[in-house]
């Protein structure tokens, strides 16, 4: 490291530390001195503009303001810090010019963050359920998982999603995320697990945001996730917000069930329990043994959950994303680019509903994934369509796959991929709900994003 170099690092780690003592005394007094030094440490005028962006929301919306300061007023002191430290600093400023440097010396993009699936093992049978088709015994060795996340880290990658199965049938991942105390770790969870014992581990760690899966209120829930599941859900929501421990949720958006999981009543009620954040995931026909396209949302349906969940985030406080219909604010698609998924065969996916590979890490680096054509053939042509609305390399632009796959060589990992790439009937019905959706796509990317997504964020 040049002098250049680390004086720099040593100027930033003094304003970090600064922030850091903010947060440990009275943050939600202290919120203008944050602005200010988060200012100090952001040299790129993109980034200073989306600060700057969210500084004037927070002082001049009602709602924004009211939420940052009850993250500030009810988060524990510990899981804010390593929130702001390592979600923040070491994600994004520290580990920015390191992932930068792959790309600039060698055109190899290293994603922001890594989903990584250790066993598909459950106690839940959810309908459509991406990971059911997968191996229920095959988990990935714990020495394993410990390798991979330790390779990310050196790679630049500090924010790291845990799926599965259910995260938390593996009791040595607590251990991670104690021992990789730098890193942010979100794991998605159905929340049945969880117990006064967990959540005081997970609070000792602080680095660690349960997502918890739920599909709206009791009956929906249960519908779907097996009866009972609901109140214990709630119940884990109750043991995480009784400690400060930051959590949000993750809802499956089916046909059935989207006026509920959009409703003021449920929003207000997640609020209520102490949630921070929605996220809302279209229903996928991506599990090839019984995938059911009456579960997946119509054109219109999917035109309203972009419009609900734009108008939830503007006027309650409360965050939350669309995986699919704020993707003109990221770009388009980000699969292999700022994301990517390594499942529990150690298959490294460019996306958690996109099942084919070229890379397994066992006796490999990580970094053999990123350098390989499959994940710079995505990149190259990404976006996908010129309409962000449509971002999609399976269910929107149904030909993109396939023509990747047969020129990089990727294969099916399950056998809904399988069907994605070879069962002209399965493609035919992806192609219909492409359609379907295409005129309401092309009337909001008109009318409310007048045609303009996030250039910058698309090129990579």
């Amino acid at each position: 490291m040049s002098i250049k170099d680390t004086i720099e690092k040593n100027t930033k780690q003094v304003i970090v530390n600064k922030i850091v003592d903010y947060l440990g005394k009275n943050p939600e007094k202290n919120v203008g001195k944050i602005f200010e030094a988060i200012k100090m440490l952001t040299k790129d005028e993109s980034s200073l503009s989306q600060i700057e962006f969210v500084e004037n929301y927070y002082n001049n919306d009602k709602c924004k303001h009211e939420y940052i300061q009850d993250i500030l007023k009810n988060t524990d002191t510990k899981c804010l810090k390593k929130f702001f430290s390592n979600f923040f600093a070491n994600a994004t400023w520290y580990a920015g010019p390191k992932r930068q440097k792959y790309m600039d010396e060698e055109d190899t993009k290293i994603p922001f963050v890594m989903l990584l699936s250790p066993s598909m093992r459950c106690p839940l049978h959810c309908k459509g359920c991406y990971a059911s088709s997968f191996s229920k015994k095959d988990d990935i060795p714990p020495e394993e998982v410990d390798r991979i996340i330790g390779e990310a880290r050196d790679l630049g990658i500090y924010y790291i999603i845990i799926l599965g199965g259910e995260p938390f049938f593996n009791d040595y991942l607590l251990d991670i995320y104690e021992k990789y105390d730098d890193i942010m770790f979100t794991p998605f969870t159905s929340g049945l697990l969880l117990n006064e014992k967990i959540a005081d581990r997970l609070k000792k760690c602080g680095n660690v945001i349960p997502m918890l899966s739920i599909e709206g209120f009791e009956e929906d829930t249960d519908a779907r996730r097996g009866k009972g599941t609901y109140q214990k859900v709630l119940k884990a929501m109750d043991m995480l917000n009784e400690r400060g421990i930051l959590f949000g949720v993750s809802s499956a958006v089916t046909r059935t069930n989207i006026k509920t999981v959009l409703s003021d009543e449920f929003t207000d009620m997640l609020i209520e329990k102490g949630s921070k954040m929605s996220w809302y995931f279209l229903f996928m026909p991506v599990n090839g043994e019984d995938e059911d396209f009456n579960m997946m949302l119509t054109g219109e349906q999917r035109d309203y959950l972009g419009r609900r969940s734009r108008e939830i985030r503007a006027n309650k406080k409360y965050f939350t994303i669309d995986f699919f219909n704020d993707a003109p604010y990221v770009g388009g698609c980000i699969a292999g680019k700022y994301y990517f998924h390594v499942n529990s065969k150690e298959d490294v996916e460019p996306c958690i509903f996109s099942h084919f590979s070229t890379v397994n890490l066992k006796g490999r680096h990580l970094i053999d994934a990123f350098r390989d054509p499959f994940f710079k053939r995505l990149r190259a042509i990404q976006p996908y369509n010129k309409n962000m609305l449509r971002p999609c390399m399976m269910i929107d632009n149904t030909e993109v796959i396939i023509n990747v796959c047969k020129q990089v060589g990727a294969k099916p990992d399950d056998a809904g991929a399988d069907k994605m790439l070879n069962n002209v009937e399965f493609h035919e019905k992806l192609k219909n709900t492409s359609k379907e959706f295409k005129p309401y796509a092309e009337k909001t990317w008109k009318e409310f994003f007048k045609e303009k997504g996030n250039e910058n964020f698309s090129k990579g």
